[in-house]
């Protein structure tokens, strides 16, 4: 079961919900077997407690996926044309965000450079700071790397979300060569993780590139339902998570003595930074525009929770060899860790809250005032649920759990 810390997050004492754990960059719920459609909330008499309503954010479509229904929404005429009208924005507000690649850094810049007759001393010192490593923050480093290696998923999910998707592969709209030109910054992460880590010598690649392909190949369902409102929402919430996530990695690397790795650490988070301020910054204008939309899909993601990216991670052996989800058991480690945890999730909710001025709003719909006063009160009630799993985790013996990633050596979960 995932750590209790985590499982608790999100439940409201019914043992019907689902189960959650967070990890480097969101919350992932752990589905029960009965969770083909989507979890009843429960109702109170005289309760003010905001529950999504799908026809407020959006115009639902069912689909049928096998024996399962779900709900690909559409956006209404009028939130499409809000962000169709969007184009200058975009343009303006989120390209400068970008930087040059000829300027840029490259994953090169921090590796050894094979054409100095000093590479295999570089290769050396990589490997003399790499011995200091914990094994736990190994295995937070390289699940975070398999993450941001799973890009294709991530550009494919932005390129679902209607009226900014990317049409032909080469549009030439604000909206598609933001996706194209985000998600090239992007590719540098795994890039540099992968190629340092291998370096080390301290992890095992084989199941790291086996675990990889198997994400690439599951892809993901962050739930955003090809709306832009929500997808955008979801980003927002994703990039501060990881630039919180990639920045503990960093200080944990210092820490423990290698002070590139902190650096390469350091510097991903900084992209992080700047793509998470184009995110956010596409919400605040939409709140200006649409502000009932705009909270309605803010409520509607943080109900139905922020889905990790990587949560379909899968090495082909840890569950069959323990019985256990490899992404629950890595989640747990960077919970543990302190590397992204419970009170990460909340932080971000005020963050976002605070950036997007949620309590200031006025003149909201009756059910968009209700979803508002939803979702002031979260950062207090999961900070409330964290404290409580928190002391209830410390009377709990320890385990730990092998991990392929670094040649079966176990790390306490």
């Amino acid at each position: 079961a995932p750590l209790p810390t985590t499982r608790a997050l999100h439940r409201v004492a019914a043992e019907s919900m689902a189960s959650t754990c967070i990890a480097a960059g969101g919350v992932f719920a752990v589905a029960r077997p009965n969770q083909g459609k989507a979890a009843k909330a429960p109702k109170r008499a005289g309760s003010k407690l905001w529950m999504p309503k799908s026809a407020a954010v959006d115009s639902p479509r069912i689909i049928v996926e096998g024996d399962k229904e779900s709900k690909m929404a559409g956006l209404t005429e009028l939130r499409k044309e809000v962000i169709m009208d969007m184009e200058d924005f975009a343009e303006n507000e989120l390209m400068g965000l970008l930087k040059d690649p000829n300027k840029n850094w490259q994953p090169q810049d921090f590796l050894p450079n094979p054409e100095s007759p000093d590479f295999l001393d570089e290769v050396a010192a990589v490997q003399k700071r790499g011995a200091s490593l914990p094994d736990d923050h190994l295995v937070v480093l390289v699940g975070d790397m398999i993450t941001e290696e799973a890009l294709p998923t991530y550009m494919n999910m932005l390129n679902t979300l209607e009226g900014t998707k990317d049409k032909t592969g080469a549009d030439g709209t604000a909206w598609a060569r933001w996706t194209r030109k985000w998600t090239a910054e992007e590719n540098r992460h795994g890039d540099l993780m992968n190629k340092y880590m291998w370096m080390t010598g301290k992890v095992s690649m084989k199941p790291i590139e086996t675990t990889i392909q198997n994400l690439i190949g599951s892809g993901m369902n962050p739930k955003t339902e090809n709306n832009p409102y929500l997808g955008f929402v979801y980003t927002s919430f994703q990039e501060r998570a990881t630039k919180i996530s990639h920045g503990n990695t960093a200080r944990f690397a210092i820490e423990h003595g290698d002070e590139v790795l902190g650096k390469i650490c350091g510097r991903i988070a900084a992209d992080e930074g700047r793509h998470e301020i184009a995110y956010q910054r596409i919400i605040e204008e939409v709140m200006k525009r649409d502000k009932d939309g705009a909270v309605l899909a803010f409520a509607d993601m943080m109900k139905k929770q922020i889905v990790m990216p990587a949560h379909l991670m899968d090495d082909g052996e840890h569950k069959a060899r323990t019985g256990r989800d490899l992404f629950a058991d890595f989640a747990s480690v960077a919970d543990r860790t302190g590397t992204y945890t419970a009170y990460d999730y909340a932080s971000i909710m005020d963050h976002l809250i605070k950036r997007w001025k949620i309590a200031d709003l006025d003149g909201l719909s009756g059910e968009a005032a209700e979803a508002q006063e939803y979702l002031m009160k979260q950062p207090a009630r999961i900070r409330r649920l964290a404290d409580f799993a928190a002391a209830k985790a410390k009377k709990k013996e320890a385990q730990e759990e092998a991990f392929s990633w670094i040649f079966g050596r176990k790390v306490s979960i």
